[in-house]
Parts: C-alpha cells; sequence; structure tokens
C-alpha cells in the first residue's frame, strides 16, 4: 500500500553538506510505490545526477516549481 501524503524534505534550512545525506536517507525510508517532495533554495539538477548514479532505476523524478526562489521536487521510489 502507498502513502496518500508525500513526506516533504525542506533542505532549505540545512548546511550544505547534511543536505545529500538528509536526502538519501528520507527515500531510502520510502516503499516501493511511495513518494516524497524535495523543497530545496537552488536547481536540484546535480542531486538528479548523484540519483542517477547512486539509485539508477530506482526512482522517479518530477519537477512541481523550478525557481527561481524555491525548487520543488516529487521524487518516487519504483
Amino acid at each position: 500500500m502507498t502513502q496518500s501524503t508525500p513526506v516533504v524534505v525542506d533542505v532549505r534550512p540545512m548546511i550544505p553538506r547534511e543536505k545529500h545525506p538528509a536526502i538519501f536517507s528520507a527515500f531510502d525510508g520510502l516503499a516501493s510505490g511511495e513518494k516524497m517532495v524535495l523543497l530545496n533554495d537552488h536547481n536540484p539538477a546535480p542531486l538528479n545526477y548523484q540519483f542517477q548514479f547512486e539509485r539508477p532505476g530506482q526512482f522517479t523524478w518530477t519537477p512541481v516549481t523550478e525557481g527561481p526562489e524555491e525548487w520543488r521536487i516529487e521524487i518516487g521510489k519504483i
């Protein structure tokens, strides 16, 4: 069974070195079919590349809001 409301991961107030580990930890905690929403203050394109390298074929990446002040990305676990 999938969750009805995605987990929101707001990394905007975090220091940079903590952001990616927190995001991957939240993603790894998802069950197959669940989603999370990432809130960031800059374009997370490098994170997408990291997901492609570290979790190939395991995720979906759907931009919801693309700047200029807030990026909201829906990341699903396949």
